[in-house]
C-alpha cells in the first residue's frame, strides 16, 4: 500500500512499514516544513493514505470537507509509544485496502473507522 508520513508522525512507523514491504513516501524526506493542505493535497495526488499525529488534519477532512485518500490518525501516549509501529502495520495487514478513504483513528487497544467519502 502507499502512505505519506506527515512529520508529526513517528519515523519508527515509517521505518516498519517500509521493512514491511509498504511504499512509504515521509514529508521530512520530500517536502520539510509543508502546511498541513499541502500534505493532504500530496497525499490525495499521490493516492497515498496520510500517517499523522496531527489532530489538525481532522479538522481538515471533517470541518472543511477536504477530500482524503484516507488519513490514520495515531494517538499513543508516551506510556504507549514502544507499541506504535508493530500496532499499525498489524492493522494494515488486517484491513489493507478498506483503509482507503477512511479516517482511522489509532489508540491503543482502539481502532475507530469513518467513511470520509
Amino acid at each position: 500500500m502507499r502512505f505519506l508520513a506527515d512529520e508529526s508522525c513517528d519515523f519508527i512507523v515509517v521505518r516498519a512499514l517500509r521493512a514491511a514491504g509498504h511504499d512509504v513516501s515521509a514529508v521530512s524526506e520530500i517536502s520539510p516544513g509543508a502546511d498541513d493542505t499541502t500534505v493532504i493535497d500530496l497525499a490525495l495526488h499521490e493516492k497515498r493514505i496520510l500517517l499523522t499525529e496531527d489532530k489538525d488534519f481532522g479538522q481538515l477532512v471533517y470541518a472543511n470537507r477536504r477530500q482524503t485518500s484516507g488519513v490514520l490518525f495515531l494517538r499513543y501516549p508516551i506510556s504507549a509509544r514502544r507499541k506504535i509501529s508493530s500496532e499499525v502495520v498489524k492493522l494494515i495487514n488486517r484491513r489493507g485496502e478498506k483503509l482507503i478513504g477512511c479516517f482511522v483513528v489509532v489508540q491503543p487497544g482502539r481502532i475507530r473507522i469513518s467513511r470520509t467519502q
